[in-house]
C-alpha cells in the first residue's frame, strides 16, 4: 500500500487505546484516523472515516464486538478488521473470522506483532496468532472443539449475553432486534447446545471459558 496505513482504534478503555495508539504511531506508516468506545460508535467512525485497517477488541459495551465486525462487513464486504482481544480460546476466533474479521492477536503479544499484523491486514494477507492458529489447526485435526463452535456468528453472540444474564428483552434492545427474533435464537441455541435453561447455558459457558464466572 502505498502512503500511511490509516488505522481506525477500538477498545472501551481510553487509557488502554492511548498506550496503542503511541505503539501504532511509533511505526513510521500507521497513522490513527479514529478512535471508538464501543460497538456502535465504531460501525458509526467506520463510516465516517473509511480507514484501511480496523483493530477491534470484542468486550465492548453495547453490540459488542462481534456484531460491529458483522455491521461493517454488511456495509463493507472488503474492510479490513484485525481482531486485538483477550480472548484467546478458539471459539472467539472461530466466530470473530466467520464475521469478515481478517486476523486475530491477543493482548498478550509482543507490540511488534500487532503492527506486523496490521500491515499483514493492511496488504490484504491474514494474520493469525501463531499459537492460537496451531490450536484451531490441532483441534480440526483431532475432529474436537467446543459446542459453541457449532453456532452461528449471531447464535454465538446471543449466546454470550444470555450467559451473562441479560434477558430476551434487554438482547433485543442491545441488538436492535424484535423481542421474537431473539426468543427464536434464544431456542436454537439451547437445542444446538443441549441444554434446557439460561442457568445450564451459564454454566456451559463457563466450563469452556466463554464467560467468566
Amino acid at each position: 500500500m502505498a502512503g500511511l496505513i490509516k488505522v481506525l482504534l477500538v477498545d472501551d478503555h481510553a487509557v488502554v487505546r492511548a498506550g496503542y495508539r503511541m505503539l501504532l504511531e511509533n511505526s513510521a506508516d500507521i497513522e490513527i484516523v479514529a478512535e471508538a468506545d464501543s460497538g456502535e460508535f465504531a460501525y458509526k467512525r467506520f463510516v465516517e472515516v473509511h480507514p484501511d485497517v480496523v483493530i477491534m477488541d470484542l468486550s465492548l459495551p453495547g453490540i459488542g464486538g462481534i456484531e460491529a465486525i458483522r455491521r461493517i462487513i454488511a456495509r463493507d464486504p472488503n474492510a479490513r478488521i484485525l481482531v486485538f482481544s483477550m480472548h484467546e480460546d478458539t471459539v472467539f476466533v472461530e466466530q470473530a473470522l466467520q464475521a469478515g474479521a481478517r486476523g486475530y492477536i491477543t493482548k498478550s503479544s509482543a507490540p511488534e506483532v500487532l503492527v506486523e499484523a496490521v500491515n499483514q491486514i493492511a496488504s490484504g494477507n491474514i494474520h493469525l496468532d501463531a499459537g492460537i492458529a496451531q490450536r484451531i489447526a490441532f483441534q480440526r485435526v483431532r475432529g474436537k472443539g467446543t459446542p459453541f463452535t457449532e453456532l452461528s456468528t449471531r447464535e454465538f453472540e446471543i449466546a454470550c449475553l444470555l450467559a451473562e444474564g441479560l434477558t430476551t428483552s434487554e438482547i433485543a434492545d442491545r441488538l436492535s432486534l424484535s423481542y421474537k427474533t431473539v426468543a427464536n435464537y434464544g431456542t436454537q441455541i439451547k437445542s444446538k447446545l443441549g441444554v434446557s435453561s439460561a442457568a445450564e447455558l451459564a454454566r456451559l459457558a463457563i466450563r469452556y471459558g466463554v464467560v467468566r464466572a
